[in-house]
């Protein structure tokens, strides 16, 4: 693989090897960040609480991300995608993992949500909203939502598994239909979550525009995710089926979501700000006080136009020394959007980032890593006898 561009055939001595050191990383990373974790929720467990939703959040949008580009594989037929659909399926299938580590969460859940120690009848906006905002719904709508996870996601990659074994058309059937109803209860889901889990520290603030919002970074991150994850596969002879035409179809993605994720940011923005009504505006004058103004100067300058700018060139999008650092801008800029939406409650007077937050990142990136890792390892690489993948082979190779 060239160090300027995307090559057509694997790079020189390429083989399924992993550098000892990289291996052993995601249990460095769990080690090292849970014991510091630990120690942060015994001494300040608020800003522990803070701190590891604010990772949860981020890391949550890379599964559900993955999902949802799992269900857009099958629901519009795609070939080009064929050859990622297998890693995608696997971190999409994390959602159960999350579930587990949801449970910091659960146990904090009265520390981090000032809503459950308010008594609804002294606040009227909480009144308005007893129905959704009460402990017992929080509880019942969290487990409902990992139930649907797991499941939507155990049964699109074990139809996936299936496939691979006997080829058969009942498994593309059943992967769209499963897509076909699964892709409406992503859409509701995913608003639950973010509403739940991230608007809800502020209950009095209110915008339909909320679970788009947290759709668009999702899969913005997840797509300049997917494309770095690709390239290492590819690097390393793991998916050596991967060629120009994955790449760009990912880059022309990651500049379509790049202009939909800064549309609705603004749109909501606007909307709220042009309205002028009190029970909405009070959640951007607070993150327009302190240094939550630079953060949000940082967002829309790094989270929009420096990989707009980076992307239009057609070329740009297969250019390795361009698209790796952008993905690790992605994820820093993601990073700093979800810091935008949580911490503001808890550091009114700005971004304030600490120990605890790494801790926080390292930990459940460090679990996410491990078990990816053991799904990747266990089968195959990329789908073997998916219907389109000679054509998608046959496509990319006319695209090198």
């Amino acid at each position: 693989m060239s160090s300027h561009a995307i090559s057509a055939s694997p790079a020189a001595g390429a083989n399924s090897g992993v550098n000892p050191l990289w291996a052993k990383l995601p249990l460095i990373l769990i080690v090292v960040g849970g014991l510091g974790a630990a120690f942060d929720a015994f001494t300040n467990s608020a800003q522990f609480g803070y701190s590891y939703l604010t990772a949860f959040m981020f890391f949550l949008s890379l599964c559900l991300g993955s999902l949802f580009l799992v269900l857009m594989h099958h629901l519009f037929d795609a070939g080009w995608s064929v050859p990622i659909r297998r890693f995608l399926e696997h971190i999409a299938f994390l959602l159960p993992v999350m579930g587990l580590l949801f449970l910091p969460i659960a146990f904090l859940a009265k520390t981090i949500y000032p809503w459950m120690t308010i008594d609804p009848h002294t606040d009227h906006a909480l009144h308005a909203k007893v129905a959704l905002f009460n402990t017992k719904a929080f509880y019942v709508v969290a487990a409902a939502l990992f139930a649907i996870w797991t499941l939507l996601t155990y049964k699109l990659r074990a139809w996936s598994l299936k496939q691979d074994q006997t080829g058969s058309a009942e498994c593309t059937k059943a992967l769209r239909k499963w897509a076909a109803g699964g892709i409406f209860i992503f859409a509701f889901s995913l608003t639950l979550a973010a509403i739940y889990w991230m608007k809800s520290i502020q209950h009095q603030f209110f915008s339909t525009m909320y679970g788009v919002y947290y759709f668009a970074g999702s899969v913005w991150t997840t797509l300049a995710t997917a494309y770095v994850i690709a390239l290492a596969m590819k690097a390393t002879g793991r998916i050596p089926v991967l060629h120009r035409r994955q790449f760009h179809d990912l880059g022309q993605l990651l500049l379509v979501f790049t202009v939909f994720y800064a549309y609705i940011h603004f749109s909501q923005y606007f909307l709220i700000w042009n309205a002028a009504v009190p029970e909405e505006t009070f959640w951007y004058v607070l993150r327009e006080k302190g240094t939550w103004w630079y953060v949000g100067m940082i967002i829309i300058f790094g989270h929009f136009l420096v990989p707009f700018l980076s992307l239009l060139r057609i070329d740009a999008k297969l250019k390795i020394g361009l698209m790796v650092p952008l993905g690790l801008w992605a994820w820093l800029m993601h990073y700093c959007d979800m810091q935008f939406n949580v911490m503001p409650h808890f550091h009114p007077d700005g971004l304030a980032l600490c120990l605890t937050d790494l801790s926080c990142v390292a930990f459940i990136g460090g679990v996410l890593a491990f078990v990816f890792l053991k799904y990747f390892n266990r089968h195959a690489p990329y789908p073997q006898k998916d219907p389109r993948f000679a054509e998608s082979i046959a496509g990319s190779e006319s695209h090198d």
